[in-house]
């Protein structure tokens, strides 16, 4: 017969098994850790191999297909981007940051209505995520609907200051284009305001 633990000894079990979940998630954590310190380098190729294993170890985790994903489209490789994008919305459909990214690559590859068709199901789970409104609003400054492209990018500067040298930035390049260059040249020194170094127009 298998002796039944005395309660002393269970808790003793108990302790040592947390103390080892506790151990897994800090290495989780680390690791999440050290792939942000190489995509933040611009090492996404080591940032992906770290996320292999990472999903190795997880294979549910939504949130880590996003990453890669968002890796893969660093590196344009599309194909494999959208692979992930896919699995981690099909793992979580209410992942507003994977619908964003999965737009992103799909205005990468050229498929704009795609794009804006990701964009407005990321913003209805989550219509305060800012950098969806701007990616939006660039998206349809490219289908040449500039009117809705600067209504978009006015809603994105209601929601709050985290981005708005990079929304003044765009607001302004759109009103170049649109040859209000008055209110382009406001924008872009209110853009220069925010992001006295340089101002990059770039999808991100």
């Amino acid at each position: 017969m298998v002796p039944i633990p005395s309660v002393s000894e269970e808790e003793s079990i108990k302790a040592a098994m947390a103390t080892q979940l506790k151990k897994k998630e800090l290495s989780d954590l680390h690791l999440r850790i050290i792939i942000k310190q190489e995509a933040n380098q611009g090492n996404y190729q080591k940032a992906i191999a770290i996320l292999d294993k990472l999903i190795a170890r997880l294979p549910n985790s939504a949130i880590d297909y996003n990453n890669r994903g968002l890796m893969y489209l660093k590196i344009a490789d599309y194909d494999q981007a959208m692979t992930d994008f896919n699995k981690a919305i099909a793992l979580s459909p209410s992942l507003d940051r994977a619908y964003n990214n999965r737009g992103n690559c799909y205005a990468h590859q050229g498929n704009l209505s795609k794009a804006i068709e990701n964009y407005e199901k990321a913003l209805d789970i989550n219509p305060y995520n800012q950098k969806v409104w701007i990616n939006q609003g660039i998206t349809l400054r490219e289908l040449g609907d500039y009117p809705l492209a600067i209504e978009t990018l006015e809603l994105a500067k209601m929601i709050g200051n985290q981005y708005l040298g990079r929304i003044y930035a765009e607001r302004g390049y759109t009103r170049y284009l649109m040859g209000d260059w008055n209110y382009a040249i406001s924008d872009y020194r209110r853009a220069l305001s925010y992001l006295p170094k340089a101002i990059v127009i770039s999808k991100k």
